[in-house]
């Protein structure tokens, strides 16, 4: 018996039968502490269970307030837990949500909000979300119009999230890969010109390409017309992409782990400039590269044939890309703070 005792003292809340045997020493007059001893519990747990589903039932006795009934304070159990487990951080901030709307509004991605909130509050963690939190936020407990308003402010408004589960690398490994965590920091906070996001637009069936490489500090775009997407060809042409830029313009690449950069030691022999790997199925770690080809995008829809596009054709686009002003450049354009940057007359368009 006394096991049995110390198994109950282990629940922290009552179970069905517990708030049965509650109901049925009720309808018996027993005392609390009586109750208490026979469930192995403290005097304090029965006496808050039945002012909670007993009214001011003080003295569980039959006759003392409204009746107890096991059955009706199961249920209540259940909803509080449910709306326990309901309750989020995000969701009981009306400020959180309110930053939270505005920066989507100006497109920012759930990764850049959870490090704004992060710098701007400091020391107060309620005001902190991670990414993962925004997202769950974002698909899980907003509901309706609201739900599909924050969604649509995302650069991939897919109706629902998908899994976290990674798929097998089928990808040959690349060897000798430095990683984006080794990256310098004058890369990761743009203040210094001259690191760079690469990346391959696919065409039809995957079989035509285009290269595209974005600086980070100016949004300077280069389409890169390809004949293949095998390592070498892509080796090659973006080397001669770089080497047309003055050696201080062309400092670090940061790529995914295709396969088309497996040349990439080859790469920085060429061109100087040290190849930085992002992690797997991580794309906002090249995110400026990815805003870039869902631009081209808007030009070159999927299902386009890259081999039947004109080098012309891609040199209209990327005139396009780098004389659009951007709000990020305080509304110049990225062609115009890219020659700055070069301070000298080298036409970065021929």
């Amino acid at each position: 018996m006394k096991n049995a005792v110390c198994c109950r003292m282990n629940y922290k809340r009552l179970s069905t039968d517990e708030r049965e045997t509650i109901s049925q020493q009720i309808v018996l007059n027993a005392s609390l502490p009586a109750i208490a001893t026979l469930l192995g519990r403290s005097v304090s747990t029965i006496s808050r269970e039945l002012s909670r589903n007993a009214g001011d039932c003080v003295h569980a006795s039959a006759g003392a307030g409204m009746p107890y009934k096991a059955f009706q304070a199961q249920e209540r159990a259940e909803h509080a837990a449910r709306d326990r487990r309901k309750r989020t951080k995000i969701g009981d901030s009306a400020l959180l949500q309110d930053i939270i709307k505005v920066k989507l509004q100006l497109r920012w991605s759930p990764r850049q909000i959870a490090q704004y909130l992060k710098t701007t509050y400091p020391d107060n963690r309620r005001m902190h979300a991670s990414h993962e939190t925004i997202y769950t936020y974002l698909y899980v407990q907003a509901k309706g119009t609201l739900k599909k308003e924050l969604i649509g402010y995302l650069r991939q408004q897919r109706p629902r999230r998908q899994s976290k589960s990674k798929p097998e690398e089928k990808r040959g490994k690349i060897t000798n890969m430095t990683s984006i965590s080794d990256r310098p920091p004058d890369a990761e906070d743009r203040r210094v010109p001259g690191h760079w996001e690469g990346d391959l637009v696919m065409g039809k069936g995957n079989k035509s390409a285009i290269g595209t490489l974005v600086e980070r500090t100016t949004r300077f775009a280069l389409i890169v017309p390809l004949k293949s997407h095998d390592a070498e060809t892509v080796r090659r042409a973006f080397g001669r992409a770089m080497l047309k830029l003055p050696e201080h313009m062309r400092l670090t690449m940061t790529y995914d782990q295709g396969k088309e950069m497996a040349q990439h030691e080859l790469f920085t022999k060429q061109t100087k400039m040290q190849v930085y790997f992002c992690d797997p199925h991580s794309p906002w770690q090249r995110g400026t590269n990815e805003n870039t080809n869902m631009l081209v995008r808007g030009f070159f829809p999927k299902g386009t044939d890259f081999n039947a596009i004109t080098t012309k054709e891609l040199l209209f686009v990327q005139h396009a890309l780098n004389e659009r002003i951007r709000e990020t450049l305080a509304w110049k354009t990225p062609k115009e703070v890219f020659n700055n940057f070069i301070n000298q007359s080298f036409d970065v368009l021929r």
